[in-house]
């Protein structure tokens, strides 16, 4: 904290300086869902308690308009001094590894001894720490215990059953009944773990480069038309019914007609807690290929706290970051609402007073995911905004009829390439 020095005339006529400490303030970003709204003040309040000449002023969003508000932010220098970031948006804002603040400049506030060397690792980009990594994340399939019920099928153990279950579903429960309901980035990472298990690739190198032959294109938009056509998730028209709100805040999700979903075992806190009683939201098996050597899981540092390399206070915002990641009081606050902590002495609390409950969905679906045999290497290219867009372009065109697989294969591909030129120059 600065300090601002007056003179002060007493009745003697002597004058004495008198020094004040001047409040700081830090803005902080993040999205998700309410509970990790309402979690992540608490753990402010508690900071702002601790030290109260540091005031944190809270900017939060829902997941959808997030990338692009902070993209406005971060291209004006108008952007927080504390984010919530996402790991794939790093070659996007730090390709050099200058975006953000050099976090190691600050080792001396931050504990990062609390962090496996991998971790670290895994947001440091040409020799600067761009972000403390929170945790790590896998996207499974989870499942409306009460629906599945009604259909009197398993859930799915490999592709096969996976398909036959839309089926199922339609003719026991009615048409606008699913076994799932994904949106366009979950699809991507489902197309992807089924190629992986087949092939051993994953879509794309680390270079930015596509894996996959014209034929295994094909092949993977032929997967992509079969889970509309065999009624396995709603069309992308369907979807786009409900607007582009979070799916699990529409209608059918809350009413038990979509049965499941692939997604982030961090983010599944939001599905679960939006389903109507007495449904519970439950693991299942992953879906695998027999003979499958490969999960084809994209594992990912879920995100991280990252500091603007603008920011006029980055001895604060270094402590803000270190409190919420560190502190006992905030890692009580935040629980799991990141996902399981990748800071030691967080985790150790967690385990300690049960929060980290190997039952829980969020626990349980990343200690699944983190036993399965999986050796590909995960890359931000696939959660790119534009490669999504373009997916879901490509996607839609599929589904009105306009595009054969194979055509929608080399339109994608073709469109794609051009979009990773201009990302990786």
């Amino acid at each position: 904290m600065k300090k601002i020095c007056t003179g002060v005339i007493a009745l003697s006529l002597l004058a004495s300086g008198v020094c004040a400490a001047e409040p700081v303030e830090l803005r902080m970003s993040w999205w998700g869902g309410n509970s990790r709204h309402q979690a992540t003040l608490s753990a402010i309040k508690a900071f702002e308690h601790k030290y109260p000449d540091i005031r944190v002023r809270a900017e939060y969003t829902g997941w959808d308009g997030h990338l692009a508000r902070l993209t406005t932010q971060m291209a004006s220098g108008t952007e927080p001094d504390v984010m919530q970031t996402n790991w794939p948006w790093l070659p996007i804002f730090s390709k050099n590894g200058e975006g953000y603040y050099d976090l190691f400049k600050l080792k001396e506030t931050l504990d990062l001894s609390q962090y496996q060397q991998k971790d670290l690792l895994s947001t440091t980009v040409k020799g600067k720490l761009n972000g403390l990594p929170i945790s790590v994340n896998a996207p499974v399939f989870f499942y409306n215990d009460v629906t599945w019920k009604k259909a009197g099928i398993a859930y799915p153990k490999t592709w096969d059953e996976l398909f036959a279950a839309g089926k199922i579903f339609s003719q026991k429960l009615g048409e606008k009944y699913y076994p799932y309901a994904m949106v366009d980035q979950d699809v991507i990472l489902l197309l992807n773990s089924y190629m992986v298990q087949k092939y051993a690739l994953s879509m794309f190198s680390p270079e930015g480069k596509f894996n996959w032959n014209d034929e295994q294109w094909a092949e993977a938009f032929s997967f992509v038309k079969r889970l509309a056509d065999e009624h396995i998730v709603p069309r992308p028209k369907i979807m786009s019914s409900y607007g582009k709100g979070n799916l699990y805040e529409m209608k059918p999700w809350i009413a038990g007609e979509w049965g499941g979903t692939y997604t982030w075992n961090i983010s599944i806190r939001m599905y679960i807690n939006n389903l109507t009683p007495p449904a519970k939201l439950v693991l299942g098996d992953y879906v695998t290929e027999p003979g499958a050597k490969e999960a084809g899981i994209y594992f990912k540092t879920a995100q991280m706290f990252s500091v603007a390399k603008s920011t006029r206070h980055p001895k604060e915002a270094a402590m803000l970051i270190n409190f919420l990641l560190n502190d006992p009081q905030a890692v009580t606050a935040l629980g799991l609402e990141r996902g399981i902590p990748l800071s030691k002495v967080a985790e150790k609390q967690l385990t300690d007073n049960g929060t980290i409950d190997p039952n829980d969905p969020v626990v349980a679906g990343l200690r699944q995911a983190q036993s399965l045999p999986t050796t590909v290497v995960a890359t931000p290219w696939i959660e790119d905004l534009q490669i999504v867009d373009l997916f879901a372009a490509v996607r839609e065109k599929m589904d009105h009829g306009t595009l054969t697989p194979a055509q929608a294969a080399v339109e994608f591909r073709q469109q794609a390439e051009r979009i990773m030129r201009r990302l990786t120059r």
